[in-house]
């Protein structure tokens, strides 16, 4: 398995929005003050990422139903976006905070869908009129580099940086479906991405068991300008990952490597990162909030 492709593709709905920047509370406050999500729901939903994703438990988002099954499309987002982005910059600043974005919390805003719909390129565009002062990318899609031109102009006017989801070395757990994109095509999109002078971050978030760390993070060391490494504990907005362990994800690692589901083992992958990586390995929240580069 190649993780080329996902094979069942959700309905999607096309819906107008009333806001589109959400201020940020929990896990996301101290990495930025807005989240921003083009999508409702996600097509990756029945891939790997989307298997061990906490955001099928919030009910707000789901509605009832299945997690991957559903695709709501914000036809209205970039035009939302240009109405409400001073209002939002005035309250982070009297919050003291960066105006920052974090795209996407929810869901990735590189589904295939957006090759047709095209809504996060139309909010990136509508940014650089409206620049946010932080702009934090978040993707476990390759596409990420069709927008390299327009990424490339933002950050003449936005602290960017792009963040490629690359859980670990291997393609595949047991039981489990493909990633929603091969290792080494997300490895090769940050290699472009770092070719063009955007700043690319790996996060190997959830930390899933890796085959060769040496090796893995030698590559990432190759591709991109740091790393950043969370575990479902304390990484899913639960001081206990108790959110993930609902999910079949924590079994198929468990079957893989039972040491991979404790807190530890990313204590591990961490040393060997900073080993390979020294001054470029993140942890957790704070390596999110790209506190430690």
């Amino acid at each position: 398995m190649t993780g080329e492709k996902i094979v069942i593709q959700p309905p999607e709905k096309g819906v107008l929005v009333r806001e589109i920047l959400t201020r940020c509370s929990g896990y996301l406050d101290q990495i930025a003050s807005h989240s921003l999500q083009p999508y409702r729901g996600c097509t990756f939903g029945r891939s790997l990422c989307g298997i061990g994703c906490y955001v099928q438990h919030n009910v707000f988002v789901t509605r009832g139903r299945p997690w991957g099954s559903f695709l709501e499309v914000r036809e209205n987002a970039a035009e939302v976006y240009r109405k409400t982005v001073e209002r939002e910059r005035r309250w982070a600043e009297r919050q003291g905070k960066l105006f920052s974005i974090f795209c996407s919390s929810s869901t990735d805003p590189f589904v295939p869908q957006e090759r047709k719909y095209r809504v996060t390129d139309s909010v990136l565009r509508a940014m650089i009129d409206h620049p946010p002062e932080e702009l934090i990318l978040q993707t476990h899609s390759p596409d990420v580099v069709r927008e390299i031109a327009i990424l490339d102009e933002l950050q003449t006017r936005s602290k960017l940086r792009v963040h490629v989801s690359i859980e670990s070395d291997r393609e595949s757990l047991p039981s489990l479906p493909p990633p929603a994109a091969s290792v080494e095509r997300r490895l090769e999109a940050c290699r472009q991405l770092r070719e063009a002078g955007i700043r690319v971050l790996v996060t190997v978030a959830p930390l899933l068991p890796i085959e060769d760390p040496h090796r893995f993070f030698e590559r990432i060391a190759e591709v991109a300008d740091g790393v950043v490494v969370d575990h479902f504990i304390e990484g899913d907005g639960s001081s206990t990952g108790k959110r993930t362990r609902r999910t079949p994800l924590v079994e198929a690692m468990r079957a893989v490597d039972p040491a991979s589901v404790e807190l530890e083992y990313r204590d591990r992958m961490v040393e060997i990162a900073r080993q390979i990586l020294p001054g470029r390995v993140g942890v957790g929240q704070s390596g999110f909030a790209d506190r430690l580069f």
